[in-house]
């Protein structure tokens, strides 16, 4: 009895603290024992950063549960968990879950109480326990993701439905032709209800509801304050167009809008194997930044056809940037995207945080700021010194900062971001200054 009274109070606490405003903490300017940046860094005027976290193992995903924790997914090893002191520095940092095949996925229902993770294959669920932070009661949620060169697999818990978590799983190659038909299950993000679980998971390629396929590698991935799904896209490599080298600056990274992942809309095909997206129309006559195109265009299939038949960017960025994370403010008012930086470019390109501004239009839907043919929007929070000479041979290796995850507390007042390079892993915190 004592067991059960002790169980049932400390339950009482959790929801009680659970209901309560988010935690705020103070804005640190340093943190004892945490050391420099390990690399060569610009920060916009407008914003502050402090180094928070070093030498932890390739962090690639932040979230935060309602009690202000930040739980951190470092790829190949497994879950991490750290509290914050008054002084807004991290004062406490332990293993929640080990396990080498987790690479990137990881979210959190708005209550607190389910987390869910992701191999290459496979997706799981816990219950979560924000108080003790402790995992119990795993099980296999979506099984059956197919294997290839892009192995993360993005996922999200949607903030209106949280029973509806979407799941990006991307190409095998660079041309992975087979992925027109949405049926094989790459190039796609889909929704799953968690609320009707089969008994051994959902089958990735045969259940679940597509929101958007045709999208080559959507690791990028959130949630407007509509509760309405937005993407950014690694698009392809190597390039050449009538026998010319066009790979410095096509084709395009694109921001994407896939809409209601309970209701997607009818035509939702993005375009990829297909159709690509322009950023410089030097060899494109009569196109321009943001314009489809055909790498093999013929009298049946034009430039125009990819025009009419997928759903266009809404906005470009340059070739390589390799967008990894993105959240918006809780206002809705801009969207931040980390940039992985690039291997497939000189000069390279990428290795920032952006920030882009958003709108609400007259109809209730959130709309970026630039036009669709903008090259030059937003503002660079952080960024590499000279990203122009970064030289990245390997996903997690580079001379510079591989900036990855992000995320803002539950206060929505501190942006959290982190940078996966193989030779410390490292994790900022940031503030707007008043």
């Amino acid at each position: 009895m004592r067991w059960i009274s002790a169980f049932t109070s400390a339950t009482a606490l959790l929801g009680t603290a659970l209901s309560q405003e988010p935690p705020s903490f103070p804005f640190p300017t340093s943190c004892s024992g945490v050391p420099a940046p390990r690399y060569a860094n610009t920060v916009n005027s407008g914003w502050q950063m402090t180094k928070i976290v070093g030498g932890v193992r390739q962090p690639r995903t932040i979230i935060f549960d309602p009690l202000g924790h930040m739980l951190v997914l470092q790829a190949t090893m497994g879950i991490s968990v750290h509290t914050f002191g008054p002084d807004g520095c991290v004062n406490s940092t332990r293993t929640l879950y080990s396990n080498a095949g987790l690479n990137h996925g990881l979210t959190l229902t708005p209550d607190g109480r389910t987390l869910y993770a992701s191999s290459q294959t496979q997706a799981w669920s816990w219950t979560y326990d924000p108080a003790a932070m402790t995992l119990s009661n795993q099980r296999v949620v979506v099984n059956g993701m197919a294997q290839g060169i892009h192995s993360t697999r993005s996922i999200m818990v949607s903030p209106r439905n949280p029973n509806i978590v979407i799941i990006s799983v991307g190409s095998n190659s660079n041309f992975d032709y087979p992925t027109s038909d949405p049926r094989t299950g790459r190039s796609i993000i889909k929704a799953f209800d968690m609320s009707a679980v089969p008994g051994n998971g959902y089958n990735y390629n045969t259940q679940g509801t597509v929101v958007g396929f045709g999208l080559r590698n959507s690791v990028a991935m959130s949630f407007d304050p509509n509760g309405h799904v937005w993407t950014s896209e690694n698009s392809g490599d190597s390039f050449t167009y009538n026998g010319q080298d066009i790979h410095i600056d096509n084709p395009a990274e694109e921001l994407n809008y896939l809409g209601d992942p309970e209701n997607p809309p009818a035509n939702n095909w993005y375009g990829y194997p297909t159709c690509f997206t322009v950023w410089s129309p030097q060899p494109f006559p009569g196109l321009q930044t943001g314009s489809q195109f055909t790498l093999t265009p013929n009298a049946s299939f034009t430039h125009a056809t990819c025009e009419q038949r997928s759903v266009p960017p809404r906005l470009s960025f340059l070739a390589h940037m390799a967008p990894i994370s993105q959240a918006f403010d809780p206002a809705g008012e801009n969207l931040y995207i980390t940039f992985h930086g690039s291997w497939n470019r000189q000069p390279s390109s990428g290795y920032k945080v952006l920030e882009i501004p958003f709108r609400r239009n007259a109809d209730g839907n959130y709309d970026p700021v630039p036009a669709r043919n903008a090259q030059n929007f937003g503002v660079d929070v952080f960024a590499a010194q000279n990203p122009g000479s970064c030289n990245s041979p390997g996903l997690t290796i580079s001379s510079c900062m591989r900036l990855a995850g992000l995320a803002w507390d539950p206060a929505g007042e501190r942006l959290f971001a982190s940078s996966d390079n193989q030779a410390e892993g490292e994790i900022f915190v940031f503030r707007k200054r008043a």
